[in-house]
């Protein structure tokens, strides 16, 4: 890990052309990442700069205003020299792969927090199966993808994080066929066990022995998987925590509401089905210290629920809203 200085726009003036600012209008159903896309640029790589660019210029939310103007990046002034250099808090991460290993400091909303990151699965065990035009696709793969994505949103907000079930090969992937494998690691560099019982053990152990040395921090534990059921079955997003914790009810509603909020945004014609329930019985809710929402993205033999879940631009949707739904969790708890 290592501090970086970030190359950013400006409009000095002599220094770049006034028609160097590119500018585009925002359209019908545009959001962030659509409005990105659909100017050929990456909405991850490009989506921190916008913001940072147009924050004037947006809705609670990060939500455009149709029919507005918006900068957007230009990626030929970055490889001429007709810049600022300004020295912007950068740390590097390789976990996230070569193209998103750097994370720009966005703000300190989750500065003193921990959060504790499960991804279903993973090892000798890949979890839920479907085959998809002639290829097998696991739940272990798409979990952990959007958990490293989740990361990525928490650590640019000021958190502490640490990813439980790792793989130091893949990092967040941008296809819709993820290979699979099966070299994933428990923290720091733990063989996974074989027999169900012992792997739940083992990540109970490890989340567990986080929480005690941390004790006194504000923490919380997200896990994340993929549900398999019936081929015609599709699912919206529902979450879990435990009865007896006051915390992790608090912290599984507030990601629903911000998926129910989301759904009425972006899909005004669709109601969103997605629930937050008591599910105390399953081992890691019943038996990890911290207080912990559980997740269900989707069903992965669903031919909807796999639109959801195989596209990577919704895979990074599906992060970016649960980490709003933990912004919202942390800025209204009562102690």
């Amino acid at each position: 890990m290592g501090a970086f200085s970030l190359i950013i726009f400006c409009c000095n003036t002599n220094i770049i052309a006034q028609d160097s600012i590119l500018k585009v209008e925002a359209i019908e159903g545009d959001g962030v990442y659509s409005l990105l896309r659909r100017n050929g640029l990456d909405p991850i790589e490009y989506y921190q700069s916008f913001i940072k660019m147009n924050k004037e210029n947006l809705t609670e939310g990060d939500k455009l205003f149709v029919g507005s103007m918006y900068q957007i990046p230009d990626t030929i002034i970055l490889k001429d020299k007709k810049i600022k250099i300004e020295s912007i808090p950068r740390t590097e991460y390789p976990i996230f792969g070569p193209d998103f290993s750097v994370v720009d400091s966005l703000s300190n909303r989750l500065k003193n927090t921990v959060y504790y990151l499960i991804s279903g699965h993973g090892g000798p065990d890949p979890g839920a199966v479907a085959n998809y035009n002639g290829k097998m696709i696991a739940e272990d793969e798409y979990a952990y993808d959007v958990t490293l994505r989740l990361a990525r949103e928490l650590i640019s907000h000021g958190a502490e994080v640490h990813i439980i079930i790792r793989d130091e090969n893949d990092g967040i992937r941008q296809a819709r066929t993820l290979e699979l494998d099966t070299d994933e690691v428990a923290y720091p560099n733990k063989t996974i066990p074989l027999g169900q019982l012992k792997r739940l053990e083992q990540r109970v152990k490890i989340v567990n022995d986080l929480y005690l040395k941390n004790t006194g921090k504000y923490q919380r534990l997200i896990v994340t998987h993929v549900d398999s059921r019936s081929k015609g079955t599709n699912i919206d997003v529902f979450f879990y925590h435990h009865h007896k914790s006051k915390n992790g009810k608090r912290l599984a509603e507030s990601i629903h509401k911000t998926f129910d909020k989301k759904y009425k945004e972006f899909q005004p014609n669709r109601k969103y089905t997605g629930t937050f329930m008591d599910r105390s019985s399953l081992y890691l809710i019943k038996n990890t210290l911290p207080a912990i929402a559980y997740i269900e993205i989707g069903n992965i033999k669903s031919k909807k629920d796999q639109r959801r879940i195989l596209d990577p631009d919704n895979r990074q949707a599906l992060a970016k809203w649960i980490s709003e739904g933990i912004l919202l969790d942390y800025e209204t708890k009562s102690n």
